[in-house]
């Protein structure tokens, strides 16, 4: 993956091992933010401790085909990527794309066009990988990241489940053709 991206004050690098504890309180706090108010409590906790706990980050860190980043304002945490080629994929349908597997900015950095600056990074990243398409998953309510990734130029391609806890959901499948 590409080491890192410095703009102005603003930092994406990637997460180091010796990190995880950072990255995991990270990744909580996000995922909180963007979905406890639609979603049952248990179901969000239950989901965190399986998918966020500390030893299945480490696992997915050494996959040397996944890569988490830091997004980094003025010296603050404020965001994170999961980026995943080849085998490290969560669907086997797309295997010359990158997937962008996770993508949040947290409340307090919201509105300042970070996810934009993610966003084009991780199109940097697909370049040079040699990635003829990027694709991700979102939940079909979640609306404002729909309409974000459409201003990128993702398309619906199809859907998945997305099982969080007892909840079963669908997550809509995004793609993108790379120029």
């Amino acid at each position: 993956m590409i080491k890192e991206k410095i703009v102005s004050q603003v930092e994406i690098r990637p997460v180091k091992l010796t990190e995880i504890k950072q990255l995991q309180h990270l990744m909580r706090v996000a995922y909180v933010q963007t979905y406890v108010e639609d979603h049952n409590h248990l179901d969000v906790n239950t989901y965190l401790n399986q998918d966020y706990s500390f030893d299945q980050i480490r696992q997915e860190m050494a996959n040397p085909q996944s890569q988490y980043y830091f997004l980094v304002v003025h010296d603050r945490l404020a965001g994170y990527l999961k980026l995943n080629i080849g085998q490290a994929q969560t669907e086997p349908d797309y295997p010359d794309a990158l997937e962008i597997q996770r993508i949040y900015i947290l409340e307090a950095f919201q509105g300042l066009h970070l996810g934009s600056q993610l966003m084009e990074f991780a199109h940097e990243c697909a370049r040079f990988h040699g990635a003829k398409q990027i694709w991700l998953g979102v939940w079909e309510k979640n609306y404002d990241a729909m309409e974000f990734y459409a201003k990128f130029g993702f398309h619906q391609v199809g859907s998945h489940d997305f099982i969080q806890g007892s909840d079963v959901q669908t997550d809509y499948i995004l793609l993108k053709d790379l120029d």
